[in-house]
């Protein structure tokens, strides 16, 4: 487990997992932290009691359905016996309550007020970053130019292969996302595509200027990060964030 390294007001806390500890067994060695990913569900259950001690956090985080979307949720009680919430970012300004997502190679985006007031984390695969999941969690907060990102653990920029339709996609919203993108030699179609880049251009046009983290690569890390695209079944990591 790490945390965020970045200048966030002191009464944001940030918590996130990496594949090491825990109790669930191969393919998921280690901290799996997913629930449907066909793990044992009480391993699963054991690896999030031992995440949150481990974090210190005030509360079980607040679980997201995620689909690859672009919906935020606002968190504002602390009974969720409806949920989980089906959406791929929520937000809080209730103190104790932990917004989290999970991933295996799609990009974590933490984000906090200057202030401490309201924090936010967004789960940013490919499709969600073209939807706009990012834009969406920003317009949850009152004034987007007062606002920090944190890019934690995703697929690097030289793992991340992809097809023309995803350079496409991006370079259709944003010209600027054409940058983004390395030819793959030998390979008609294909281009290298780098997430964190992308990510930021996103975040700079929302008027978000202060943007941390970054540089991680989930594919190539086998020993502290689960990845999807690398194992295909595998587990989820977790990275959390809320106002203490």
């Amino acid at each position: 487990m790490f945390k965020a390294d970045w200048p966030a007001p002191l009464n944001v806390k940030t918590a996130i997992s990496t594949r090491e500890g825990g109790v669930s067994l191969p393919p998921y060695d280690g901290l799996n932290l997913g629930s449907h990913v066909d793990d044992r569900p009480e391993a699963v259950a054991q690896n999030r009691q031992l995440f949150k001690q481990q974090a210190k956090m005030p509360a079980e985080p607040l679980w997201l359905n995620q689909v690859h979307g672009k919906d935020c949720v606002v968190l504002e009680q602390t009974d969720f016996s409806v949920g989980p919430f089906t959406a791929d970012a929520s937000t809080t300004k209730t103190k104790g309550l932990v917004s989290a997502v999970l991933t295996a190679d799609c990009l974590p985006v933490l984000f906090c007020d200057v202030s401490g007031t309201q924090v936010a984390a967004a789960h940013a695969g490919w499709r969600g970053l073209v939807d706009g999941v990012l834009e969406q969690t920003l317009a949850q907060f009152p004034e987007p130019n007062n606002v920090m990102a944190w890019l934690g653990p995703a697929i690097g920029p030289t793992a991340f292969e992809v097809g023309d339709e995803v350079r496409l996609a991006f370079i259709e919203k944003n010209a600027k996302a054409d940058a983004a993108f390395v030819a793959v030699p030998n390979k008609t179609g294909k281009w290298l595509a780098d997430l964190y880049q992308l990510a930021l251009l996103r975040l700079n046009a929302c008027g978000v200027s202060q943007v941390y983290g970054g540089g991680f690569c989930t594919y190539t890390n086998s020993q502290d990060f689960y990845s999807y695209r690398r194992d295909g079944q595998t587990g989820r990591m977790a990275s959390c964030i809320w106002i203490e």
